[in-house]
């Protein structure tokens, strides 16, 4: 199931047609700045906004490591490294998703404070309580294993440890009209309702600070 889902989201030459798009756009591809890049690397509704809100509730300080699973092209990553001060490790399934988001933030001039690596948001690649901070945006409706996934991202925060996600959840409960963005059949959609999602947070050991829905 997860080569499906990296199936989905892989593509060739990404790097090359973005960086030409930033050309085209005036854009200095050899000295990128995340605002540059801002239109284009975060893969989840309202985009920049969305990671700004969720950030400002994260609160995360200069000395945190955050674990960012499901990490696309690397654009929340940046931000709170750029924003915050803060050491990211980003996670993806999807190789040109990785190659790509470490080769911009080369250009942006943050290697030195964030890296990505293939892996899977059900069996991270740390040891356990590795990470102050821990932040998904739009990854959990490609995931059928659902307490997995919280499981594994309880393990790898410190004792405190906070988590910020964002999710799209199940609304009405009529079927979906496929193809959707993070999903073009049904096998490798995995919708829940808040209500499930609440429950199984909690069941992985999470307590609840802020609920915000967006709908």
């Amino acid at each position: 199931m997860t080569a499906q889902v990296a199936q989905h989201y892989g593509t060739e030459g990404l790097l090359d047609r973005i960086l030409a798009a930033l050309t085209e756009a005036g854009k200095d591809i050899d000295h990128l700045t995340i605002d540059d890049l801002a239109l284009i690397d975060e893969l989840h509704s309202r985009r920049r906004l969305a990671t700004q809100e969720l950030a400002a509730l994260l609160a995360p300080q200069a000395t945190d490591r955050i674990i960012d699973i499901g990490s696309g092209l690397g654009g929340p990553s940046r931000y709170l490294a750029a924003t915050y001060g803060c050491q990211v490790s980003g996670i993806d399934l999807t190789s040109a998703f990785v190659e790509t988001a470490t080769a911009l933030t080369a250009r942006v001039g943050l290697s030195d404070r964030v890296d990505f690596r293939i892996g899977s948001a059900l069996d991270l690649p740390f040891p356990d309580a590795s990470f102050d901070c821990a932040w998904s945006q739009n990854v959990a409706m490609n995931i059928a294993d659902r307490p997995r996934y919280y499981a594994e991202a309880h393990r790898v925060l410190r004792p405190g440890g906070r988590l910020a996600i964002q999710d799209v959840a199940i609304g009405n409960g009529e079927p979906l009209d496929f193809p959707v963005m993070w999903a073009d059949r049904p096998e490798i959609s995995f919708l829940r309702t808040p209500e499930d999602t609440r429950t199984m947070l909690e069941a992985a050991g999470f307590r609840v600070l802020h609920w915000i829905d967006n709908t």
